[in-house]
């Protein structure tokens, strides 16, 4: 399986994925290796089923939230190797000197927040946000606590007073927030 890997990548492809990235070639090998397991159906493309089939997203409360943002730009209900390392370039820690447009903060930021914003209107409701409280914690907190925490986040959250969480709100409330450390993820090399 490992020399699979290897002969399915051409070099200009990993070129083009590592200029795109910033992942290393080793790591875009290991990475495309992972996907061609996850790839059931062998067509070069993975499903919602593949990814959900990853165990630590198979348990993850978010897991579903995390899946749909691999389908997020409108590729449909299959997402390509490209597709799969744009979104996994997100996780990657920032480099100091080392400019990359997928996982700068705005970008880490702008990934978190869609995973709040259930219906793509670019603002988190009370509901979206009790929803999102609801798959963290189940059962474990009442309704009337996590109802509380919602509107209390949107107290303090919300700068304009629409009972909403803008973008640009959920940046300021994250601002002394180590974004950059706590959305990556070490790749190996």
């Amino acid at each position: 399986m490992g020399n699979r890997s290897s002969l399915l990548l051409r070099e200009e492809e990993i070129a083009q994925i590592q200029e795109e990235t910033g992942f290393t070639p080793n790591q875009i090998e290991r990475l495309y290796s992972r996907f061609t397991s996850l790839d059931r159906g062998d067509c070069g493309t993975l499903s919602r089923e593949d990814f959900l089939r990853i165990p630590e997203l198979a348990i993850n409360p978010l897991g579903d939230r995390i899946v749909h943002a691999f389908f997020e730009e409108g590729c449909g209900d299959r997402v390509n190797f490209l597709q799969f390392m744009q979104v996994l370039a997100h996780f990657r820690p920032i480099k100091k000197g080392r400019d990359n447009k997928l996982n700068s903060r705005e970008q880490k930021l702008k990934f978190a927040f869609k995973m709040y914003d259930l219906d793509n209107d670019e603002k988190i409701s009370r509901d979206e946000l009790l929803a999102i409280l609801h798959m963290m914690v189940g059962a474990n907190i009442s309704e009337e606590q996590l109802t509380s925490i919602a509107e209390r986040t949107i107290l303090e959250a919300d700068q304009n007073g629409d009972q909403m969480i803008s973008f640009e709100e959920f940046c300021k409330a994250l601002e002394r927030t180590d974004v950059e450390q706590k959305m990556s993820i070490r790749f190996l090399n």
